[in-house]
């Protein structure tokens, strides 16, 4: 609980019986077997339906418990907080991006790389074709923004996608600068605690910045409450009002009963 008496511990989804929310128990089990058969690895899983954890189940020796490093889904909480920041006033999705990093970009850039907006980069079509992340970490100075401006942009921004971790680090750390505060930090009132998430690892890049593209761990009920979160089509104007429509009906809400383990 904090300081103004809202509790934050870790909340728990809804459980629910595969067949009180219309899913059956055995086809569920057919797609777990089918897992096991065709994958050569899984984690986890977590089927949620209506809102409800209807089954879950972990594979040794990970656990329910356990944060997991996500990988590429911390892009979507990066984008998340680049939502945020553009509700709060602190930025505008037409920003150009050089205007963010005087003196680590080019201070003549290309008109490619003039035009390029926060935009471009959160649906991938920066004019760039290949990844940037490989030169943004491979700078000499060991700086990834300025990594990330050194190679030419050939193609205008809009035009055809092209997946770049890169480009959602640049966001994360526009973010960081709107914000005046890092990543998880500036997401910590906004989502992860009115969701009850609890983030105990992220990853950081040599100036400190959390890495937009890759690096945060998180359970797996943790993702499936951004999930339904999403599914659910909330708007997040705020701590207060996030709150306020998570205790809605309909929303997150503990209770129910746990199913059988898958």
């Amino acid at each position: 609980m904090n300081a103004k008496g809202v509790n934050h511990e870790p909340l728990p989804l809804p459980r629910a019986t595969p067949e009180s929310q219309g899913v059956s128990s055995l086809e569920l089990a057919k797609f777990v077997d089918a897992l096991d058969t065709k994958l050569a690895e899984l984690h986890s899983v977590m089927v949620v339906r209506h809102g409800h954890v209807v089954a879950e189940g972990w594979w040794r020796p990970y656990e329910a418990d356990l944060p997991h490093l996500l990988y590429s889904l911390t892009k979507s909480f990066t984008s998340t907080a680049v939502g945020l920041a553009e509700a709060q006033g602190l930025l505008s999705l037409d920003d150009k991006v050089v205007s963010y990093f005087p003196g680590l970009a080019p201070a003549r850039p290309s008109r490619h790389l003039a035009a390029l907006k926060v935009r471009h980069l959160l649906t991938m079509c920066s004019g760039r074709l290949t990844d940037s992340i490989v030169h943004a970490v491979t700078d000499r100075t060991g700086n990834w923004v300025k990594g990330f401006f050194a190679q030419p942009w050939l193609q205008a921004p809009g035009e055809p996608f092209s997946y770049d971790s890169g480009a959602s680090h640049i966001l994360g750390v526009i973010v960081e600068k709107v914000a005046q505060t890092d990543l998880q930090t500036y997401l910590t009132p906004l989502l992860f605690d009115p969701l009850g998430i609890q983030v105990t690892s992220w990853e950081t890049d040599p100036q400190g910045h959390r890495t937009g593209g890759f690096g945060l761990s998180l359970k797996t009920e943790d993702i499936a409450k951004f999930g339904q979160l999403y599914l659910q089509k909330r708007k997040l104007a705020g701590p207060s009002a996030h709150t306020r429509r998570l205790g809605g009906k309909g929303d997150l809400q503990t209770g129910g009963k746990r199913p059988l383990r898958t």
